[in-house]
Protein backbone atom coordinates (compact mmCIF):
# COMPACT_ATOMS: atom_id res chain seq x y z
CA UNK A 1 0.00 0.00 0.00
CA UNK A 2 0.98 3.83 -0.91
CA UNK A 3 1.99 6.02 1.87
CA UNK A 4 -0.72 8.31 0.42
CA UNK A 5 -3.41 5.60 1.13
CA UNK A 6 -2.60 5.60 4.82
CA UNK A 7 -5.27 8.11 6.87
CA UNK A 8 -4.53 9.83 10.02
CA UNK A 9 -6.24 8.25 13.08
CA UNK A 10 -7.36 4.61 10.68
CA UNK A 11 -6.43 1.60 11.79
CA UNK A 12 -4.37 -1.08 9.87
CA UNK A 13 -4.01 -4.34 9.77
CA UNK A 14 -0.18 -4.47 8.34
CA UNK A 15 1.86 -8.21 7.48
CA UNK A 16 4.82 -8.50 6.36
CA UNK A 17 6.46 -11.77 4.62
CA UNK A 18 10.03 -13.03 4.17
CA UNK A 19 11.00 -12.81 -0.01
CA UNK A 20 10.23 -15.80 -1.35
CA UNK A 21 8.17 -17.34 1.78
CA UNK A 22 11.43 -17.85 3.79
CA UNK A 23 12.43 -18.41 6.99
CA UNK A 24 12.76 -14.83 8.87
CA UNK A 25 13.08 -16.40 12.44
CA UNK A 26 15.17 -19.28 12.71
CA UNK A 27 15.41 -19.61 16.40
CA UNK A 28 13.91 -17.55 19.46
CA UNK A 29 17.12 -15.39 19.60
CA UNK A 30 15.55 -13.76 16.42
CA UNK A 31 11.94 -13.77 17.78
CA UNK A 32 12.92 -12.35 20.80
CA UNK A 33 15.12 -9.68 18.50
CA UNK A 34 12.29 -8.49 16.96
CA UNK A 35 10.26 -8.14 19.69
CA UNK A 36 12.36 -5.60 20.93
CA UNK A 37 12.74 -3.87 18.15
CA UNK A 38 8.72 -3.35 17.91
CA UNK A 39 9.38 -1.32 20.93
CA UNK A 40 12.85 0.74 19.93
CA UNK A 41 11.35 0.60 16.47
CA UNK A 42 8.42 3.13 17.30
CA UNK A 43 9.43 6.54 18.07
CA UNK A 44 10.93 9.35 16.46
CA UNK A 45 14.19 9.49 19.08
CA UNK A 46 17.69 10.35 16.60
CA UNK A 47 19.31 7.67 18.27
CA UNK A 48 20.90 4.82 15.40
CA UNK A 49 18.70 1.10 16.98
CA UNK A 50 22.19 -0.30 16.93
CA UNK A 51 23.36 1.73 19.47
CA UNK A 52 20.34 0.92 21.68
CA UNK A 53 21.82 -2.80 21.68
CA UNK A 54 25.50 -1.62 23.38
CA UNK A 55 24.03 -2.71 26.67
CA UNK A 56 22.39 -5.56 25.69
CA UNK A 57 25.20 -8.17 27.04
CA UNK A 58 25.53 -6.95 30.20
CA UNK A 59 21.88 -6.36 30.75
CA UNK A 60 20.07 -8.27 28.45
CA UNK A 61 17.56 -7.59 26.02
CA UNK A 62 14.73 -6.93 28.35
CA UNK A 63 16.13 -4.08 29.69
CA UNK A 64 16.42 -2.00 26.63
CA UNK A 65 11.98 -1.36 26.99
CA UNK A 66 13.18 0.58 29.29
CA UNK A 67 14.65 3.21 26.65
CA UNK A 68 13.49 6.07 25.85
CA UNK A 69 12.53 6.42 22.24
CA UNK A 70 11.08 9.66 22.03
CA UNK A 71 7.67 10.13 20.87
CA UNK A 72 5.51 7.15 19.60
CA UNK A 73 5.62 6.80 15.46
CA UNK A 74 2.00 4.41 15.40
CA UNK A 75 -0.06 2.98 17.94
CA UNK A 76 0.43 -0.84 18.24
CA UNK A 77 -2.71 -2.86 19.39
CA UNK A 78 -1.74 -6.18 18.37
CA UNK A 79 0.86 -8.21 16.96
CA UNK A 80 2.01 -12.00 15.99
CA UNK A 81 5.24 -13.58 15.06
CA UNK A 82 4.91 -16.69 12.69
CA UNK A 83 8.31 -18.29 10.95
CA UNK A 84 8.11 -16.54 7.87
CA UNK A 85 5.68 -13.41 8.10
CA UNK A 86 4.40 -11.37 10.65
CA UNK A 87 1.19 -9.49 11.83
CA UNK A 88 0.62 -6.07 13.14
CA UNK A 89 -3.13 -4.09 14.20
CA UNK A 90 -1.97 -0.74 13.93
CA UNK A 91 -3.24 3.06 14.19
CA UNK A 92 -2.19 5.75 12.07
CA UNK A 93 -1.10 8.62 14.36
CA UNK A 94 1.07 11.07 12.80
CA UNK A 95 1.25 11.52 9.09
CA UNK A 96 3.58 8.83 7.88
CA UNK A 97 4.02 7.27 10.82
CA UNK A 98 3.17 4.17 9.40
CA UNK A 99 5.37 4.05 6.84
CA UNK A 100 8.84 5.33 8.94
CA UNK A 101 7.87 2.56 11.21
CA UNK A 102 8.11 0.00 9.35
CA UNK A 103 10.86 1.03 7.56
CA UNK A 104 12.94 1.19 11.04
CA UNK A 105 11.79 -1.97 11.91
CA UNK A 106 12.49 -4.04 8.92
CA UNK A 107 15.71 -2.18 7.93
CA UNK A 108 16.85 -2.62 11.54
CA UNK A 109 15.83 -6.12 11.71
CA UNK A 110 17.45 -7.17 8.16
CA UNK A 111 20.83 -5.46 8.52
CA UNK A 112 20.72 -7.76 12.71
CA UNK A 113 19.50 -10.98 10.02
CA UNK A 114 22.56 -10.15 7.59
CA UNK A 115 24.54 -9.80 9.89
CA UNK A 116 24.27 -13.31 11.67
CA UNK A 117 23.87 -15.17 8.80
CA UNK A 118 26.53 -13.96 6.63
CA UNK A 119 24.21 -13.23 3.71
CA UNK A 120 23.10 -9.88 1.57
CA UNK A 121 20.30 -9.15 -0.07
CA UNK A 122 16.64 -8.45 0.76
CA UNK A 123 14.71 -10.34 3.61
CA UNK A 124 11.12 -8.99 3.36
CA UNK A 125 8.93 -9.05 -0.08
CA UNK A 126 9.14 -5.79 -1.48
CA UNK A 127 6.81 -3.32 0.58
CA UNK A 128 4.77 -4.19 3.94
CA UNK A 129 0.73 -4.70 3.13
CA UNK A 130 -1.59 -2.50 4.56
CA UNK A 131 -5.43 -3.30 4.59
CA UNK A 132 -7.33 -0.72 6.08
CA UNK A 133 -9.85 -1.62 9.44
CA UNK A 134 -13.10 0.42 8.39
CA UNK A 135 -15.83 -1.07 10.75
CA UNK A 136 -15.81 -1.96 14.15
CA UNK A 137 -16.72 -5.91 13.43
CA UNK A 138 -13.34 -6.32 10.92
CA UNK A 139 -11.50 -4.51 14.26
CA UNK A 140 -12.17 -6.69 16.74
CA UNK A 141 -12.13 -9.75 14.89
CA UNK A 142 -8.25 -9.15 14.18
CA UNK A 143 -7.75 -9.30 17.79
CA UNK A 144 -8.57 -12.92 17.29
CA UNK A 145 -7.10 -13.50 13.90
CA UNK A 146 -3.61 -11.94 14.85
CA UNK A 147 -3.80 -13.71 18.07
CA UNK A 148 -4.92 -17.32 16.51
CA UNK A 149 -2.64 -17.61 14.21
CA UNK A 150 0.41 -19.52 15.59
CA UNK A 151 -2.38 -22.53 15.91
CA UNK A 152 -0.58 -22.77 12.23
CA UNK A 153 2.16 -23.89 14.02
CA UNK A 154 0.64 -27.24 15.00
CA UNK A 155 -2.56 -27.79 12.45
CA UNK A 156 -1.32 -26.12 9.44
CA UNK A 157 -4.60 -25.95 7.85
CA UNK A 158 -7.20 -25.19 10.45
CA UNK A 159 -8.24 -22.23 9.15
CA UNK A 160 -9.99 -24.39 6.00
CA UNK A 161 -10.61 -27.37 7.79
CA UNK A 162 -11.42 -26.08 11.64
CA UNK A 163 -9.41 -26.82 14.73
CA UNK A 164 -9.02 -30.72 15.60
CA UNK A 165 -8.55 -30.12 19.14
CA UNK A 166 -9.73 -26.94 20.51
CA UNK A 167 -7.94 -27.75 24.14
CA UNK A 168 -4.59 -28.02 22.84
CA UNK A 169 -4.97 -25.21 20.37
CA UNK A 170 -5.52 -22.57 23.16
CA UNK A 171 -3.19 -24.29 25.38
CA UNK A 172 -0.44 -23.83 22.85
CA UNK A 173 -1.85 -20.06 21.87
CA UNK A 174 -1.76 -19.49 25.63
CA UNK A 175 1.85 -20.74 26.12
CA UNK A 176 3.17 -18.99 22.61
CA UNK A 177 5.64 -16.05 23.93
CA UNK A 178 5.21 -14.53 20.39
CA UNK A 179 2.13 -12.36 20.34
CA UNK A 180 0.41 -9.74 22.63
CA UNK A 181 -2.34 -12.11 23.19
CA UNK A 182 -0.65 -12.78 27.33
CA UNK A 183 -1.15 -8.57 27.53
CA UNK A 184 -5.21 -8.94 26.38
CA UNK A 185 -5.04 -12.27 29.25
CA UNK A 186 -4.17 -10.05 31.88
CA UNK A 187 -0.39 -11.53 32.72
CA UNK A 188 2.45 -8.96 33.23
CA UNK A 189 5.48 -8.51 31.48
CA UNK A 190 7.79 -6.05 30.09
CA UNK A 191 6.64 -6.42 26.14
CA UNK A 192 3.64 -4.86 27.17
CA UNK A 193 5.32 -1.58 26.15
CA UNK A 194 5.17 -2.44 22.38
CA UNK A 195 1.40 -1.67 22.88
CA UNK A 196 -0.87 1.20 23.18
CA UNK A 197 -4.28 -0.36 24.13
CA UNK A 198 -6.08 3.00 25.26
CA UNK A 199 -5.75 4.41 21.97
CA UNK A 200 -7.73 1.18 20.61
CA UNK A 201 -11.41 1.01 21.25
CA UNK A 202 -12.22 -1.39 25.03
CA UNK A 203 -13.92 -4.04 23.45
CA UNK A 204 -12.84 -6.34 26.35
CA UNK A 205 -12.97 -4.76 29.41
CA UNK A 206 -11.57 -7.91 31.39
CA UNK A 207 -8.71 -10.00 30.60
CA UNK A 208 -11.91 -12.86 31.20
CA UNK A 209 -14.21 -11.10 28.75
CA UNK A 210 -11.15 -11.80 26.02
CA UNK A 211 -10.72 -14.98 27.12
CA UNK A 212 -14.30 -15.79 26.29
CA UNK A 213 -14.41 -14.01 23.19
CA UNK A 214 -11.00 -15.90 21.55
CA UNK A 215 -12.47 -19.15 22.65
CA UNK A 216 -15.20 -18.37 21.30
CA UNK A 217 -13.55 -18.35 17.90
CA UNK A 218 -11.92 -21.66 18.66
CA UNK A 219 -14.72 -23.44 19.26
CA UNK A 220 -16.43 -21.75 15.71
CA UNK A 221 -13.86 -23.37 14.31
CA UNK A 222 -14.10 -26.36 15.74
CA UNK A 223 -17.53 -26.16 15.02
CA UNK A 224 -17.49 -25.89 11.53
CA UNK A 225 -14.81 -29.21 11.18
CA UNK A 226 -17.27 -31.11 12.40
CA UNK A 227 -19.98 -29.98 10.00
CA UNK A 228 -17.58 -30.62 7.60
Amino acid sequence: MKMRNIGINEYYHIYSRGTDKRLIFMDDSDKNRFTTLLYLANGDSQTRISNYFRTEQALGLLSLFEKDVGKPLVAIGAWCLMSNHIHLLVKEIEAGGISKFMARLLTAYSMYFNIKNNRTGALFESRFKAEHVNNDTYLKYLYCYIHLNPIKMIQSDWKTKGIFDAIQAEKFISAYPYSSLSEYKGEERIQAKILSRAIFPEYFETPESFDLFYKEWIDIKKQNEAKN
